[in-house]
């Protein structure tokens, strides 16, 4: 699953235009390497997100099936480091 479309399934983003911008803009990273927006997400990748004040760490735990997954499960899909 492309990371863009990885963080606004598992809520991470609320749109995925949001996403893509963030990955066009260095601010994605995945496994220490700024991702583009068509980059794979696998299992076990740790996604880096720089925000202005902190950066947040998630490692992916699950690639969903669906397009979006309720904010209740979050945590099975990923989980912050």
């Amino acid at each position: 699953m492309r990371v863009d479309k990885f963080l606004n399934s598992v809520n991470i983003t609320k749109r995925r235009a949001i996403s893509e911008d963030m990955c066009k803009n260095g601010v994605v990273c995945i496994n220490g390497t700024v991702a583009k927006p068509a980059k794979d997400v696998k299992v076990g990748d740790i996604i880096t997100i720089n925000y202005l004040e902190k950066a947040v760490k998630y490692e992916v735990l699950q690639i969903p099936e669906a397009k979006t997954i309720p904010k209740t499960k979050q945590n099975e899909y990923v989980r912050e480091a």
